[in-house]
């Protein structure tokens, strides 16, 4: 039973330390090189271009506390209020997405040694009952950060102040509402060049595209 666990913790490792390996050669984009962009567009008056910064920074370092003080600063600065997650992006932003790769992996290999150990091992059961309820509790602490991630590849932040939402999408339509310069928009269609975006109010109207930019970015 001994050598099945420390099969069970050395495939997870593995799988682990292979993913922050990847993320850790990739030097270019992460949290710190976000924050430090963050903070040259604060001190350069662009508070949207700030808080689309601090968020992509805080997907990667959600527990940072420089990330949070500095962004709940800029938005207190620009009259936008934080954004308030529901219960599971709470839990997912307990940790970053190199320990949820552990935490996922880790689940799945327990809730397999479980089963596995059924067969090989009959009697023991509260063994298997444990490994199978912490793989499942690591596992649906994953799912929830997987929920997370999908619900801000539809985040975008306003980047250019007092953006007009408009009825219809081209340039001469009318507006709606007036969007202020960092507020949290969620994507929901786009036409030429335009972007029909809801609002935390639930406002729908259609702004320009190069007024808004998607929290969740693909990597320069």
């Amino acid at each position: 039973m001994t050598r099945l666990w420390a099969l069970t913790l050395l495939i997870g490792m593995v799988f682990g330390s292979h993913h922050a390996s990847a993320q850790s050669t990739d030097t270019g984009y992460s949290a710190a090189s976000l924050y430090n962009l963050a903070n040259s567009y604060a001190r350069a008056g662009k508070p949207g271009l700030a808080v689309l910064n601090y968020e992509r920074a805080r997907l990667l370092a959600p527990n940072d506390p420089d990330i949070q003080a500095n962004l709940r600063l800029v938005r207190a600065s620009s009259r936008v209020p934080m954004e308030s997650h529901p219960w599971f992006a709470r839990a997912a932003l307990v940790f970053g997405p190199t320990s949820m790769s552990w935490i996922g992996t880790i689940g799945l290999t327990l809730v397999g040694a479980s089963l596995l150990a059924g067969r090989l091992y009959p009697r023991r059961r509260w063994m298997r009952a444990v490994a199978a309820l912490s793989g499942g509790a690591m596992i649906a602490l994953t799912a929830c950060n997987a929920m997370f991630v999908w619900s801000q590849l539809h985040t975008a932040v306003v980047i250019a102040a007092a953006t007009p939402a408009r009825v219809s999408p081209v340039p001469m339509g009318d507006a709606l509402f007036v969007l202020p310069e960092a507020e949290t928009v969620t994507m929901t269609g786009e036409h030429e060049g335009f972007v029909l975006i809801e609002t935390r109010a639930g406002k729908l109207g259609w702004v320009a595209h190069a007024n808004i930019a998607p929290v969740f970015a693909d990597r320069p």
